[in-house]
């Protein structure tokens, strides 16, 4: 199967299982540039939804991969940015769901809930997952760094009208960051929030991938303990390794579309390779081309290397 453009993986996911990717945005295209992304900062910040590209020709994709039967657990529209600026989001589900019957999971940053229009769009997939990073208008602009347009009142109104809308799952995740967040005051914060939202889980995440930013760091066991402790959720700061996947019979290719869209530590470039039969010699000399070449950023964050499309 050559490269695809809109479908990438399964790669596995902390939250959802072995996830299908769909991205029908371009590369890096968001209405936040929040501190912690994993994808490095915003290239193209813009909070106008549009039609980047024909729902017909990413369901095309779809199909193709289909026939292919590798087995998923979801479909998970995320991408290289903020899905719900896709302005084709309800046909694509709609189209998606047609095609499969597993279920249909969107992760947003909920910027665009206060859309009456965008909420309809969402109420069609079965999981939705929303981050809820901040609870005020400091927290919002230090954190998340939205586009001008965006105000954090009717931000936080949208997401509480959506979760009272909803028929679905709802998955909030809130992000803690060593220093800037994760104190009692702020998780106390938080605490209030969630209680005019209507939510099914609430998972508590920290930066364990290289952030934009990096002042943004990874907060200690002892402070997700007090945040589970005060907010009741599911912590989600451990690495996977296993349950990526790839069709593209060049290893060195499968790896760049993987990373493209999900950054790739040593560990799991080390066992994505084993599992398609790679010795010891091919994987150090995949690595060494990686760090070689002028597409790929190589960080070394914590003692060990993550790779990530530039």
């Amino acid at each position: 199967m050559e490269s695809m453009k809109y479908i990438y993986g399964p790669v596995p996911s902390r939250r959802l299982g072995i996830s299908l990717g769909v991205s029908p945005i371009p590369k890096k295209t968001c209405n936040y540039s929040c501190v912690y992304c994993q994808l490095g900062k915003t290239d193209h910040f813009m909070n106008t939804r549009e039609m980047f590209f024909p729902v017909a020709e990413i369901l095309m994709e779809f199909d193709a991969f289909l026939k292919s039967a590798v087995p998923f657990d979801v479909v998970t529209i995320v991408g290289e940015g903020e899905p719900t600026l896709y302005l084709g989001l309800g046909e694509l589900i709609l189209g998606i769901k047609e095609r499969t019957g597993k279920p249909v999971a969107v992760i947003t940053n909920g910027a665009l809930l206060y859309d009456a229009a965008l909420r309809a769009e969402l109420g069609l997939a079965d999981i939705v997952l929303p981050t809820l990073d901040a609870y005020d208008t400091v927290s919002f602009r230090k954190i998340n760094r939205p586009h001008r347009s965006i105000d954090f009142e009717k931000v936080n109104e949208g997401l509480i009208t959506f979760s009272k809308e909803y028929a679905g799952s709802l998955w909030i995740e809130i992000m803690l960051i060593d220093g800037i967040n994760d104190d009692d005051v702020s998780l106390r914060k938080y605490a209030e929030a969630l209680k005019k939202i209507k939510c099914d889980r609430v998972y508590i995440n920290t930066p364990v991938r290289p952030p934009a930013e990096t002042y943004a760091k990874e907060i200690s066991p002892e402070r997700m303990n007090r945040a589970v402790e005060i907010l009741g959720g599911i912590p989600i700061n451990f690495l996977d390794t296993e349950g990526f996947h790839s069709e593209i019979p060049d290893d060195y290719e499968a790896i760049m579309s993987i990373i493209k869209r999900h950054p790739m530590n040593q560990f799991e470039v080390e066992s994505f390779l084993a599992s398609r039969g790679c010795d010891k010699q091919a994987v150090e000399g995949i690595c060494s081309r990686m760090r070689a070449d002028d597409k790929v950023t190589a960080i070394d964050y914590k003692g060990i290397v993550t790779y990530r499309l530039r």
